[in-house]
Formats: C-alpha cells, sequence, structure tokens
C-alpha cells in the first residue's frame, strides 16, 4: 500500500466494509486519504461507512449507492492516485462477456497512474469445489432453492422449491461450478405476472449460477481483454485465492 500510495480509494460491493481495513492500516502514517464506496443496499452501506467513519476520522468518506454493474459512471472523479478494490471472489459470478465489460470501465476509472486490485479463487481440487456447493448440512441446497421463492414473490409464481432437486458439479472445461435445479417429477408452473406457463420433464433442470475458478494465467488474459496489465500476484501458502494487483494498460 505504501508503495502504491493511493490518495482516493474505491471499493466495488465492499459489504461491511472490514476488508478494506487491513489496506488501511497498512498505509500506517495517518494522513488522509478518499475513501468511496459502492453498493447497492443503502442501510447496509450507511452503516458500514459510519463504523469505519469512526473507526478512520482522519478520513474523506464518500458512500455511492448504486450497482457497479451499470452504474461506475456515478463515481465521483479522482482526487489522486486511484486504487480500485473488487476483493472477495464476486467477480468469478460473472461470465467472460460481462466481466470483459466490467473490468474495462473499471480500467477507465483508473486513469493513467492507477491500480486496480482484484481478488479471485483459485482452481483446486475438484473434490474440495463440489464440496462447498453441495455441503453435508444442506446451506447451499437452500440458498439454491431460494431462487424459486425470489421468483414466486416477483412474478406471482407457484413454483414449490422443496420439489426441485440442487445439483451441481466443476466443469473443469469451462472451469466454473454450475448450479442447477432439477425438477423430481413432470412440472407445470405458473408465472402469474408474466402470463406465462412453463412445463418441466423430470429431470429437467433451470440453470441458476456459475462461479468460475482462475489461474494466474487465466487471470492475465481475462485481464489483458479489458486493458489491464497484470503487475503483481499474491496467493496464500495453499494457493487457494488470489490477489491481483492490475495497472492500466492498451485500452480495451
Amino acid at each position: 500500500m505504501r508503495r502504491l500510495d493511493p490518495r482516493d480509494i474505491v471499493e466495488l460491493g465492499p459489504g461491511s466494509c472490514r476488508k478494506v481495513r487491513w489496506l488501511l492500516d497498512a498505509l500506517g502514517d495517518g494522513r488522509s486519504v478518499r475513501y468511496v464506496a459502492m453498493d447497492v443496499g443503502r442501510e447496509s452501506l450507511a452503516q458500514a461507512v459510519g463504523v469505519l467513519a469512526d473507526a478512520y476520522p482522519h478520513m474523506h468518506l464518500h458512500a455511492v449507492v448504486a450497482d457497479f454493474e451499470r452504474h461506475l459512471g456515478c463515481l465521483p472523479p479522482p482526487i489522486g492516485r486511484r486504487l480500485v478494490l473488487f476483493l472477495g471472489r464476486t467477480i468469478g459470478n460473472f461470465d467472460p462477456p460481462a466481466r470483459r465489460a466490467l473490468l474495462a470501465h473499471v480500467r477507465r476509472l483508473l486513469g493513467s497512474d492507477g491500480r486496480s486490485l482484484l481478488g479471485v479463487d483459485l482452481v483446486k481440487d475438484r473434490r474440495v469445489l463440489e464440496a462447498a456447493y453441495d455441503d453435508a448440512a444442506g446451506v447451499t441446497c437452500e440458498f439454491n432453492r431460494n431462487i424459486l421463492r425470489v421468483v414466486n414473490r416477483a412474478v406471482d409464481g407457484d413454483f414449490a422449491p422443496e420439489a426441485w432437486r440442487h445439483h451441481s458439479f466443476y466443469n473443469r472445461e469451462a472451469s466454473r461450478i454450475e448450479m442447477h435445479l432439477l425438477a423430481a417429477t413432470p412440472k407445470r408452473v405458473h408465472l402469474r405476472a408474466l402470463r406465462m406457463v412453463l412445463d418441466f420433464d423430470a429431470g429437467g433442470g433451470i440453470w441458476t449460477e456459475n462461479s468460475y475458478r482462475f489461474m494466474r494465467e487465466s487471470v492475465a488474459v481475462m485481464l489483458g481483454e479489458a486493458g489491464l496489465v497484470l503487475d503483481e500476484w499474491h496467493t496464500d501458502p495453499g494457493s487457494r485465492f488470489g490477489l491481483a494487483i492490475a495497472r492500466p494498460g492498451e485500452r480495451a
């Protein structure tokens, strides 16, 4: 952080704003830095930034309630060298065209001398990956089925979530976990607000989510497609998770 020397830190999807504390503490000199947090939940973002304000009273804080897939243009102009944070493993939830578009926009936010810090989940043993998405406690199963409850509320549907089987697996060729819901028996579903009827055969499925995993080489390619250059690469001792520092390269 001292070498990157940011004056303007932007975090996309910060959640509780806990992760950024590691970076702020690493600056170590107490000087004033502006921190801009962008997330979709107004109340949770206000609470998180409020807690951050108490812990770092010398900082300038700016919260933007917006969807970073669509509203990056709403961010304020930089006040100095900018560092854009996209931590966790959220980038893995984007299919290639969407993440290329997002990262290309991030590249435009950096100006000529900014940097991006991107978190990625790395390729692991297939058994480890698949166990994480089909846990014995059934947490991921209920998470997956909850999509049907959301659809029911949104468009007056009559999905019966318990009648759908959670199915997830690692697609090695695409380097992603896929999550599906499979009909246990033939199903007819009504989406009344859309005036739509859907028929499913037994075993017929709904593809609910992709979650991509990366290697250093694939991260470098992904960044290059968006006009960014992989500058530094850091992993934990077990190579489970990666942090990529990227700088502006040729514009995408």
